[in-house]
Protein backbone atom coordinates (compact mmCIF):
# COMPACT_ATOMS: atom_id res chain seq x y z
CA UNK A 1 0.00 0.00 0.00
CA UNK A 2 1.42 3.18 -1.64
CA UNK A 3 -0.04 6.59 0.20
CA UNK A 4 0.55 9.99 -1.40
CA UNK A 5 0.09 12.66 1.54
CA UNK A 6 -0.75 16.04 0.00
CA UNK A 7 -1.98 19.46 0.93
CA UNK A 8 -1.41 23.26 1.25
CA UNK A 9 1.75 24.76 2.76
CA UNK A 10 2.04 24.59 6.10
CA UNK A 11 -1.53 22.63 6.44
CA UNK A 12 0.90 19.50 8.09
CA UNK A 13 1.27 16.77 5.68
CA UNK A 14 4.77 16.11 7.09
CA UNK A 15 2.79 15.82 10.77
CA UNK A 16 0.17 13.38 9.42
CA UNK A 17 3.00 11.58 7.84
CA UNK A 18 4.97 11.10 10.85
CA UNK A 19 1.83 9.67 12.87
CA UNK A 20 1.43 7.24 9.71
CA UNK A 21 5.34 6.30 10.42
CA UNK A 22 4.20 5.18 14.14
CA UNK A 23 2.07 2.58 12.14
CA UNK A 24 5.16 1.04 10.29
CA UNK A 25 4.39 3.49 7.19
CA UNK A 26 8.06 3.89 5.93
CA UNK A 27 8.46 8.10 4.86
CA UNK A 28 9.62 9.10 2.10
CA UNK A 29 9.39 13.47 1.75
CA UNK A 30 9.73 14.67 -1.61
CA UNK A 31 11.01 17.81 -0.63
CA UNK A 32 14.38 16.35 1.11
CA UNK A 33 15.20 14.06 -1.92
CA UNK A 34 14.68 17.57 -3.93
CA UNK A 35 17.25 18.98 -1.64
CA UNK A 36 19.55 16.09 -1.71
CA UNK A 37 19.38 16.24 -5.73
CA UNK A 38 20.04 19.37 -6.06
CA UNK A 39 22.83 19.44 -4.10
CA UNK A 40 24.16 16.64 -6.05
CA UNK A 41 23.38 17.30 -9.57
CA UNK A 42 25.41 19.87 -11.49
CA UNK A 43 23.30 19.52 -14.60
CA UNK A 44 19.84 20.63 -12.58
CA UNK A 45 21.96 23.40 -10.79
CA UNK A 46 23.16 24.62 -14.41
CA UNK A 47 19.76 24.46 -15.60
CA UNK A 48 18.43 26.75 -12.77
CA UNK A 49 21.14 29.00 -13.07
CA UNK A 50 20.56 29.75 -16.70
CA UNK A 51 16.78 30.00 -16.42
CA UNK A 52 16.99 32.47 -13.14
CA UNK A 53 20.44 34.04 -13.17
CA UNK A 54 21.19 33.05 -8.94
CA UNK A 55 21.27 29.40 -7.41
CA UNK A 56 19.98 30.99 -3.83
CA UNK A 57 16.79 29.17 -3.19
CA UNK A 58 15.63 31.79 -1.23
CA UNK A 59 15.71 34.46 -4.11
CA UNK A 60 14.56 31.73 -6.63
CA UNK A 61 11.50 31.11 -4.16
CA UNK A 62 10.68 35.16 -4.49
CA UNK A 63 10.44 34.76 -7.82
CA UNK A 64 8.47 32.10 -8.75
CA UNK A 65 6.39 32.18 -5.92
CA UNK A 66 5.41 35.99 -7.62
CA UNK A 67 5.17 34.82 -11.24
CA UNK A 68 3.47 31.95 -12.13
CA UNK A 69 5.08 31.53 -15.72
CA UNK A 70 8.47 31.05 -13.60
CA UNK A 71 7.35 28.57 -11.32
CA UNK A 72 5.97 26.53 -14.27
CA UNK A 73 9.68 27.03 -15.73
CA UNK A 74 11.06 25.61 -12.50
CA UNK A 75 8.61 22.35 -12.40
CA UNK A 76 9.48 21.22 -15.59
CA UNK A 77 12.79 21.25 -14.65
CA UNK A 78 12.69 19.39 -10.90
CA UNK A 79 9.39 17.69 -11.24
CA UNK A 80 10.79 14.84 -13.70
CA UNK A 81 13.61 14.53 -11.45
CA UNK A 82 11.85 14.19 -8.30
CA UNK A 83 9.53 11.33 -9.56
CA UNK A 84 12.53 9.64 -10.84
CA UNK A 85 14.09 9.78 -7.49
CA UNK A 86 10.24 8.87 -5.69
CA UNK A 87 10.62 6.05 -7.64
CA UNK A 88 13.90 4.84 -6.56
CA UNK A 89 13.05 5.12 -3.36
CA UNK A 90 10.19 2.65 -3.27
CA UNK A 91 12.15 0.41 -5.58
CA UNK A 92 14.03 0.02 -2.70
CA UNK A 93 12.20 0.10 -0.05
CA UNK A 94 10.19 -2.80 -1.66
CA UNK A 95 13.62 -4.57 -2.43
CA UNK A 96 14.93 -4.04 1.37
CA UNK A 97 10.65 -5.51 2.58
CA UNK A 98 10.87 -8.53 -0.27
CA UNK A 99 14.51 -9.65 1.33
CA UNK A 100 13.36 -9.67 4.92
CA UNK A 101 10.16 -11.10 4.22
CA UNK A 102 11.44 -13.95 1.70
CA UNK A 103 11.74 -17.30 3.75
CA UNK A 104 13.29 -20.53 2.66
CA UNK A 105 10.93 -23.42 3.06
CA UNK A 106 12.12 -26.98 1.77
CA UNK A 107 14.64 -25.28 -0.31
CA UNK A 108 11.94 -22.94 -1.75
CA UNK A 109 11.34 -19.15 -1.24
CA UNK A 110 8.05 -18.39 0.65
CA UNK A 111 6.36 -15.00 0.93
CA UNK A 112 4.49 -14.86 3.95
CA UNK A 113 1.26 -12.54 3.94
CA UNK A 114 3.14 -9.36 5.48
CA UNK A 115 5.08 -10.08 2.01
CA UNK A 116 2.08 -8.28 0.41
CA UNK A 117 1.53 -5.42 3.16
CA UNK A 118 4.71 -3.48 2.67
CA UNK A 119 3.45 0.22 3.67
CA UNK A 120 5.01 3.80 1.95
CA UNK A 121 3.86 7.47 2.62
CA UNK A 122 4.92 9.51 0.65
CA UNK A 123 4.85 13.21 1.69
CA UNK A 124 4.64 15.51 -1.49
CA UNK A 125 3.43 19.43 -1.29
CA UNK A 126 3.11 19.07 -5.35
CA UNK A 127 1.74 15.44 -5.27
CA UNK A 128 -1.11 16.57 -8.01
CA UNK A 129 1.07 19.82 -9.68
CA UNK A 130 3.24 16.96 -10.45
CA UNK A 131 0.91 14.72 -11.92
CA UNK A 132 2.38 11.61 -9.99
CA UNK A 133 -0.60 10.49 -8.33
CA UNK A 134 -0.14 7.44 -10.54
CA UNK A 135 2.47 6.72 -8.04
CA UNK A 136 0.38 5.93 -5.38
CA UNK A 137 -2.64 4.01 -4.20
CA UNK A 138 -4.76 6.29 -2.32
CA UNK A 139 -4.38 10.12 -2.11
CA UNK A 140 -4.53 12.04 1.28
CA UNK A 141 -5.09 15.60 0.89
CA UNK A 142 -4.32 17.35 4.73
CA UNK A 143 -6.21 20.75 4.91
CA UNK A 144 -5.96 23.39 7.67
CA UNK A 145 -8.25 26.60 9.01
CA UNK A 146 -6.48 29.50 6.69
CA UNK A 147 -6.09 31.18 9.63
CA UNK A 148 -4.51 28.42 11.95
CA UNK A 149 -2.11 27.64 8.67
CA UNK A 150 -0.70 30.94 8.88
CA UNK A 151 -0.04 31.51 12.16
CA UNK A 152 1.82 28.02 12.11
CA UNK A 153 4.00 28.74 9.45
CA UNK A 154 4.55 32.42 11.05
CA UNK A 155 5.88 30.77 13.88
CA UNK A 156 9.16 29.49 12.17
CA UNK A 157 9.80 33.23 11.34
CA UNK A 158 11.21 31.83 8.02
CA UNK A 159 7.99 33.62 6.08
CA UNK A 160 5.96 37.23 6.32
CA UNK A 161 2.10 37.07 6.08
CA UNK A 162 2.83 38.39 2.09
CA UNK A 163 4.91 35.50 1.46
CA UNK A 164 2.92 32.86 3.10
CA UNK A 165 -0.11 33.92 0.99
CA UNK A 166 1.79 34.12 -1.88
CA UNK A 167 2.54 30.49 -1.93
CA UNK A 168 0.02 29.44 -1.14
CA UNK A 169 -1.89 31.03 -3.96
CA UNK A 170 0.96 30.03 -6.53
CA UNK A 171 0.05 25.96 -5.28
CA UNK A 172 -3.31 24.16 -6.65
CA UNK A 173 -6.53 25.10 -4.22
CA UNK A 174 -7.45 23.20 -1.50
CA UNK A 175 -10.69 22.91 -2.87
CA UNK A 176 -9.19 21.44 -6.13
CA UNK A 177 -6.78 18.82 -3.86
CA UNK A 178 -10.20 17.38 -2.71
CA UNK A 179 -11.16 16.45 -5.46
CA UNK A 180 -8.41 14.46 -5.82
CA UNK A 181 -8.33 12.90 -2.33
CA UNK A 182 -9.30 9.25 -1.68
CA UNK A 183 -9.36 10.62 1.99
CA UNK A 184 -8.88 14.13 3.62
CA UNK A 185 -7.38 14.80 6.93
CA UNK A 186 -8.56 18.12 8.90
CA UNK A 187 -5.06 18.96 10.54
CA UNK A 188 -6.68 22.33 12.33
CA UNK A 189 -7.37 21.28 15.66
CA UNK A 190 -5.37 19.59 18.15
CA UNK A 191 -2.30 16.76 17.48
CA UNK A 192 -4.93 13.98 18.82
CA UNK A 193 -7.95 14.47 16.95
CA UNK A 194 -5.40 14.34 13.64
CA UNK A 195 -4.38 11.40 15.00
CA UNK A 196 -8.16 9.67 15.17
CA UNK A 197 -8.17 10.42 12.17
CA UNK A 198 -5.45 8.64 10.68
CA UNK A 199 -6.67 5.74 13.09
CA UNK A 200 -9.65 6.04 11.74
CA UNK A 201 -8.33 5.94 7.89
CA UNK A 202 -5.60 2.67 8.39
CA UNK A 203 -8.67 0.99 9.77
CA UNK A 204 -10.09 1.12 6.45
CA UNK A 205 -7.48 0.87 4.53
Amino acid sequence: MILGITGSFGSGKTTVANIFKKYGFEVINADKLYHGIYDKNKALRNKIKKEFGTLDRNKIKKIVFNDSKKLKKLNKITHPLIIKEIENEISSIKKKFNKKNNKLINGEKFKNDIGNKIKIVIDAPLLIEAKATNLVDKVIVVKCNKNEQIKRILKNKKYSKNEIEQIIKSQVSINQKIKYADFVVDNSRAINETEKQVNEIISLL
